[in-house]
């Protein structure tokens, strides 16, 4: 399957879970790799600002709030589950549009900065969208991005032993296999963008951790990563139940109580020139 094919439908499916915890995570303060590419951005009032594969306009929101009173966000993505999701917020000051992130339908040199938060490990080709990135922004403008690197073991581990265990094999994209050995590598990541045009390029490694109140909470927001909703889907109530049950009781014989999972993300600095 391909991948636009694929990911945008999963994210429609699942926009509401995403939105919840990725709200939670980012009002705690816990999403360090994306509040940083938003840090990097300098956004000011006055600018316009592109959020590239924007999702339910989590970072929209933030930005939006820099911009005012006469600045704007403009949020694009794929999925149109997740552009409802933004446009029901009714940020001001923001707008959201379905748009493939390879293939912006946006004026050259349009924009003051632009970001992408978790976004660009989706795309099959990444130096169409590093290229467009740079094409609609203005010369001397910003460009960060960030993604996710992996997590060491913690309760994620025992989550993902007990989806093996009851959930069919997630679906893979056939067409991302070098944008997604890209985005682990910063090496590979910053000549991506060297070529796609880009000057000062820079790259950083950010380390997070979420808090989880339980192995409940845990359990009852997987539904929001990607990989784990896609496989939920393919299942019945009856084993659903089963699953969740397992998991709980997995994580929380190690875990009984409030525990935090830490994660990496890679993040991508930039300049247009």
């Amino acid at each position: 399957m391909k991948s636009k094919d694929l990911f945008p439908a999963i994210f429609s499916r699942h926009a509401e879970a995403y939105d919840r915890r990725l709200e939670q995570v980012m009002s705690r303060g816990e999403a360090r790799g994306r509040q940083r590419i938003i840090d990097l951005l300098e956004a000011r009032p006055g600018m316009r600002i592109l959020d590239l594969a924007c999702g339910p306009g989590n970072l929209s929101r933030k930005l939006a709030s820099l911009v005012e009173p006469n600045g704007e966000v403009v949020g694009v993505d794929l999925a149109l589950g997740m552009i409802e999701r933004a446009r029901l917020a009714a940020i001001p000051n923001a707008r959201f549009e379905v748009m493939d992130i390879e293939e912006l339908r946006l004026d050259a040199a349009s924009f003051d900065g632009a970001l992408c938060g978790h976004g660009l490990q989706f795309v099959p080709h990444l130096d169409r969208a590093l290229g467009e990135a740079r094409r609609v922004l203005r010369p001397g403008s910003r460009f960060a991005a960030s993604v996710p690197a992996g997590s060491g073991p913690s309760a994620m581990t025992l989550l993902d032993s007990v989806i093996d265990r009851w959930l069919p094999p997630a679906p893979e994209a056939e067409d991302r296999s070098a944008t997604r050995a890209a985005v682990l590598d910063p090496g590979l990541l910053k000549s991506a963008a060297i070529k796609a045009g880009f000057a000062a390029v820079r790259e950083e490694v950010i380390e997070e951790s979420v808090r989880w109140e339980s192995a409940q909470q845990l359990v009852t927001l997987c539904t929001s990563w990607w990989a784990c909703a896609a496989r939920l889907d393919e299942v019945e109530d009856q084993r659903r139940e089963a699953f969740a049950a397992d998991a709980v009781a997995t994580i929380a014989t190690r875990y009984p109580g409030a525990f935090e999972t830490k994660a990496q993300n890679n993040i991508l600095f930039a300049v247009a020139p």
